[in-house]
């Protein structure tokens, strides 16, 4: 499973405004939710969110983070990218604001898997200069293009 695999240019935004780290997860959970019209379905994505974060934040440092959860009812794995306006406190251990998102919603039985997406952003994300040009991108679409670029030379690697 690729994380390009994972995402819609409809939960890729660039320059989102939010005051907390509660504001952040809320409009990940409704980017996630993205093509569902349940409500409830948001909501358990974001009660996973903020139950993975009472775990310890997912703030990886360098103002970088990769919330994710487990959510019931899912048959694939989600995800949505965010970069935000404005950083906000994310409880990250370097104590740097958060700016760049990678959010994940996965099924419960993906044990393997989850561990394996974890695996491929922290290695991802692990690449200063890449997560340079992803803050520099002008739009979701070229924000995009680079993730694709990043998995096609990674996947041939």
């Amino acid at each position: 499973m690729h994380l390009i695999d994972l995402l819609a240019p409809s939960r890729i935004r660039v320059g989102v405004s939010v005051t907390s780290k509660k504001r952040l997860l809320e409009t990940l959970a409704r980017l996630l939710a993205d093509g569902h019209d349940d409500d409830a379905f948001e909501r358990q994505i974001f009660d996973s969110l903020c139950g993975r974060e009472k775990l310890g934040s997912t703030g990886l440092g360098q103002g970088i983070a990769i919330p994710h959860g487990r959510t019931a009812g899912l048959g694939t794995a989600i995800g949505a990218v965010v970069r935000l306006a404005e950083p906000v406190d994310f409880g990250a251990s370097d104590g740097q604001p958060v700016d760049l998102l990678f959010a994940l919603a996965v099924p419960e039985h993906f044990t393997d898997q989850h561990l394996q997406l974890l695996s491929q952003l922290a290695e991802m994300f692990g690449d200063a200069a890449f997560a340079d040009h992803l803050r520099a991108a002008p739009s979701g679409d070229a924000l995009l293009a680079l993730l694709s670029d990043w998995q096609l030379a990674h996947a041939v690697a």
